[in-house]
């Protein structure tokens, strides 16, 4: 796994609190920072350490471009408070806007992304432009292939993940508020059908405010509760490399490859499109859900069988309060990194530029991305269980809108006027028959 900064955990264990946040990831401490903001008591649980799954292993990539049109409204709030956060929060999370590039080898890409150009792009004023061929080798040089062009988005930017989050964490300590690792939320206690408290392994903390953000937890931790939350995960591979002056500083994609610079100097690099699957229980049970996904993302996501149905089968799906719960089972879920996958990116990569010859991956990695079945966040309250709320199945796309994602809860929470129009994040599209479907992106 990835060296992450390291969040002690807070001392007193507190009886009370006006929100207790489920998951100390990229959306949980965002969200923790938000409701402090405004004045609330908040206490965050967490059943491994800060961070340590998916919102330190992603690629650090915060985007306006190629996203689905849903969330375009979100990212761009996101966008403002990650130029801000350094000064916010008085620490460095690596924050820097440099661009980002989408170059196309074929006609048929660039098509793609003018499409999305046209539909998404302009009507919500962003500053995404359509690249030459000539735009593209002045973009990113360095090139052995003859780009057809690409798009191109001079303020977007990137951050860094194994810093990021454990630094608004800190902060978010530092002003009185308290996060406790390695101490797992079992479930709920309600009174008269809402939520009175949240149950963990070292004792239970009274709320009438419950939010969930356990990344790929959520459904697990819901459905002991009686909600269906369709969930599933896919395992994306990462790795680092040494330092290396290639002239630029451009975070961009192309073939088989993504490539961001890093602060170190050295570069993130993973798979511009294939994760894998591996199936677990959930797939069977989910399965009708996810099929129009499936269809649409089948050379994108390889479904294998390995160790994972195994393990996740012998995770309780139903168990009691008093009890061990599967998340004390699992502190860290630490997928194993697809070898094939990663150097089939760093040969896409060293054959287009050559620069990369030669350089030393330094570290490898997987996290466990996990993806609702429209590839569109849950960002709601709970009707069925009043004062219990969701953040969750952010579909690898949360540590950019994280920020966003934070703010857009607590107005929920506290009732003020939504930064952005909260139906597209709403809980009851993926329990009301509409079947929703993820969009075609680039």
């Amino acid at each position: 796994m990835p060296l992450i900064a390291t969040v002690p955990s807070s001392l007193d264990f507190p009886k009370h609190a006006d929100a207790v946040i489920i998951g100390a990831g990229i959306i949980g401490i965002a969200t923790a920072l938000e409701l402090q903001q405004r004045g609330l008591n908040v206490v965050v649980v967490e059943k491994g350490e800060v961070a340590a799954e998916q919102s330190s292993r992603n690629w650090g990539w915060c985007r306006q471009m190629g996203r689905d049109v849903r969330e375009i409204p979100l990212i761009r709030i996101s966008l403002d408070l990650w130029r801000g956060m350094n000064q916010r929060i008085g620490a460095e999370t690596g924050f820097r806007t440099c661009g980002i590039a989408y170059l196309a080898e074929s006609q048929a890409q660039l098509a793609d992304h003018e499409k999305w150009l046209a539909s998404h792009g302009k009507s919500h004023q962003l500053s995404t432009r359509l690249m030459t061929a000539s735009d593209a080798a002045d973009t990113v040089p360095g090139s052995t292939i003859n780009w057809q062009g690409g798009i191109f988005t001079p303020d977007d930017g990137r951050a860094e993940p194994f810093v990021a989050v454990p630094a608004m964490a800190t902060c978010f300590q530092s002003r009185s508020g308290r996060i406790f690792a390695r101490c797992a939320a079992r479930g709920l206690e309600t009174r008269a059908g809402r939520v009175c408290s949240v149950v963990t392994e070292r004792g239970s903390i009274a709320t009438d405010t419950a939010i969930v953000a356990g990344g790929y937890w959520s459904s697990r931790f819901l459905g002991n509760l009686g909600i269906r939350f369709p969930q599933l995960g896919v395992v994306n591979s990462v790795m680092r490399t040494s330092p290396l002056d290639i002239g630029h500083d451009r975070t961009f994609s192309g073939n088989s490859f993504a490539v961001r610079k890093r602060l170190d100097g050295g570069f993130t690099l993973a798979h511009n499109h294939l994760s894998v699957a591996e199936l677990t229980p959930r797939h069977f049970q989910f399965f009708a859900d996810f099929l129009p996904m499936l269809k649409l993302e089948h050379k994108a996501i390889k479904l294998r069988v390995g160790s994972r149905l195994w393990e996740e089968w012998r995770l309780a799906r139903h168990w009691k309060l008093d009890q061990p719960s599967p998340f004390e089972q699992v502190r860290i879920l630490d997928p194993v990194p697809i070898q094939s996958v990663m150097a089939e990116a760093m040969l896409s990569l060293q054959k287009a530029y050559p620069a990369f010859q030669g350089i030393q991956i330094l570290e490898r990695w997987a996290g466990m991305i996990d993806a609702t079945p429209d590839a569109v966040p849950v960002i709601d309250r709970i009707d069925s269980i009043p004062g219990l709320h969701l953040a969750s199945g952010f579909s690898g796309h949360g540590f950019g809108l994280g920020p966003g994602a934070g703010k857009l809860m607590a107005e929920i929470v506290t009732g003020e006027k939504p930064c952005v129009d909260p139906q597209p994040f709403r809980f009851a599209r993926l329990a009301d028959g509409t079947r929703p479907r993820p969009t075609t992106g680039v």
